[in-house]
């Protein structure tokens, strides 16, 4: 899911625009999806967004492998599932799932880019949810890079991927309600002002 935020460093395979050293990136929130599926019961599919989330986005891309890739999720508040959905949110929030109480954010670092083209490829990393830790890895796609009004460098990306919410330690009701959640992650970055 938030491995859905390491999506952030598909910037990395942007190899046309070589830098020489890392340049911090923002995510333009406004124009950003962060969203986790799943299968619910056989009869439909279910979606929620994570919509609080901050961090690092130090992306060299030149040499990906010197990048930074940094986000921490605010799930308290942080976790939108539609209109009416209280009660789903706060079996979200308990133990069942997400337990809360005791760990209020996810967090994801990056540890690895593997790009051939430059436009699409593979991160990996470490997301940390529930108070437990395990790897992810997404597949990105460049889909464009250009200039903002103000002259800023403007990337966009998509990442897909998936991971097993058991692995987590939230798997409630598996397998009536699927343990595979698929991540999909649509977003825009700004190069930071200098």
């Amino acid at each position: 899911m938030t491995r859905f935020l390491t999506a952030t460093a598909a910037l990395v395979l942007i190899g046309a625009a070589a830098q020489a050293e890392p340049v911090s990136f923002e995510f333009d929130k406004s124009h950003t999806i962060i969203q986790a599926s799943w299968v619910h019961q056989g009869y439909s599919t279910q979606s929620l967004q994570f919509t609080d989330y901050d961090g690092t986005l130090d992306l060299d891309l030149e040499d990906p492998s010197a990048s930074t890739v940094d986000i921490t999720f605010n799930l308290v508040g942080g976790i939108w599932a539609g209109a009416n959905q209280e009660r789903f949110l706060g079996h979200l929030a308990s133990d069942d799932f997400f337990g809360l109480e005791t760990n209020p954010t996810a967090h994801f670092v990056a540890t690895g880019f593997q790009t051939e083209d430059g436009e699409t490829g593979t991160m990996t990393g470490n997301l940390t949810m529930n108070g437990v830790t395990a790897p992810v890895t997404l597949d990105v796609t460049l889909n464009q890079v250009g200039e903002t009004q103000e002259g800023n460098t403007k990337a966009g990306f998509t990442a897909t991927g998936s991971l097993m919410r058991s692995e987590w330690d939230m798997g409630f009701a598996v397998p009536y309600v699927s343990d595979e959640i698929e991540l999909f992650i649509s977003t825009e970055l700004v190069a930071a002002a200098e």
